[in-house]
């Protein structure tokens, strides 16, 4: 009889210091969430969040000035398609949704230019962040500014130590060759990593929609043209492209995009892969267009990519481990963090993996131009 009173006792005692921990931890909860919402609601940028049904659950008095709503009476679990019937804002979540990636878009509203950044949740929740190209666009062009200053004050100076490393070069003697070429090599690493940041910043300001419109552009030749160039590093070490087109219309592969930076992801992708590829093997090239994308996927031989190359190669100035690579070619730390950017701005993205056989392999996915994915669908039919 006492060891079960005594049981009764630790059982009550238990049940109440547990209702009392979860009381002090409901409160607190609550009252970061009031905090949480309170920040939001102050925020000098518009926030939406969204339900999976496209129902605002979430709204601050900074998007309802930007979306010109201020007047509507907002209650929670509104229609978006009542609070801000705007097609292009509603075509936006879809693709947020429809790729699982963040997405950009700049609409104009107004006197003024919105820009909207769309996030996927968990759960098809998706939230909406709202921003003025005016005071953006001023943060941008000052950013931008002093990126072109430094890279212009950098290249005065590095065009002259080129010139002396070049007049240097030509009174070489045994004890100072090594020397000079170590210098001219490290003066050209400098000079790219200068051309790269400035590159990097513009696609950065840059956003996927452009008041005017890009080129059809067809990727096959261009394809080979990058790899001509790649040509002269290629031929010594016997690595040759091997360009896969699973079927006709992969030959005709025609995407609307700047061709000078379509040009640069294809170059800076090759170029990885021919530093991590061993003397002797192929990078195999894979180009397939189905529904409304084009597949670009690039495999090399290498001894593929670590768990931290995966996560992070695409950062800005990452390196992966040095004694993975089959060539002696340094470069900026810049190159995939560009191939990146520059699908994006067209809409599109990139990975990393390991192929199964071995080797790594990269994809970017771009939208097919419109006619394309006509003829592919008539061609289907």
């Amino acid at each position: 009889m006492a060891a079960l009173l005594a049981l009764l006792i630790g059982l009550s005692c238990g049940w109440w210091s547990a209702r009392h921990r979860y009381l002090r931890v409901g409160r607190a909860s609550a009252l970061d969430r009031s905090r949480l919402l309170g920040w939001i609601d102050a925020a000098p940028v518009g926030w939406l969040i969204l339900d999976p049904t496209d129902h605002v659950q979430l709204v601050n008095s900074r998007a309802e000035q930007l979306l010109g709503s201020s007047g509507t009476a907002l209650s929670p679990g509104q229609p978006l398609q009542k609070f801000a019937p705007l097609p292009e804002l509603l075509g936006l979540i879809q693709d947020t949704r429809l790729r699982n990636r963040p997405q950009r878009l700049a609409l104009p509203r107004g006197d003024q230019e919105l820009e909207l950044l769309t996030l996927p949740g968990q759960e098809r929740w998706v939230s909406v962040v709202i921003q003025s190209r005016r005071s953006l666009e001023a943060q941008l062009d000052q950013q931008e500014r002093w990126v072109s200053d430094v890279a212009h004050e950098l290249r005065t100076p590095l065009t002259a130590l080129l010139l002396v490393g070049d007049s240097l070069a030509g009174q070489v003697n045994s004890r100072n060759a090594v020397l000079v070429e170590r210098l001219q090599r490290e003066l050209l690493r400098l000079q790219e990593l200068v051309n790269d940041l400035l590159e990097l910043s513009r696609l950065e300001n840059a956003l996927p929609t452009q008041s005017v419109p890009l080129p059809p552009l067809e990727l096959r030749p261009l394809v080979e043209q990058v790899w001509n160039g790649l040509r002269p590093l290629a031929d010594p070490r016997g690595v040759h492209l091997h360009v896969l087109a699973s079927q006709s219309p992969a030959d005709h592969a025609v995407v609307l995009g700047d061709a000078s930076r379509l040009h640069r992801l294809l170059y800076n992708l090759l170029d990885n892969a021919l530093r991590y590829s061993p003397d002797g093997a192929p990078i195999t090239l894979d180009l397939h267009c189905s529904g409304r994308w084009c597949r670009l996927r690039v495999r090399d031989r290498g001894p593929g990519l670590s768990a931290e190359d995966q996560e992070r190669m695409f950062e800005r100035f990452y390196r992966g481990d040095p004694s993975r690579a089959r060539s002696r070619r340094g470069g900026s730390g810049l190159g995939l963090a560009i191939v990146r950017q520059i699908a994006l701005t067209h809409g599109g993205r990139v990975e990393a993996s390991n192929h199964p056989d071995g080797g790594a392999l990269l994809e970017v996915l771009l939208p097919l131009a419109t006619e394309m994915r006509t003829d592919l669908k008539t061609r289907g039919n």
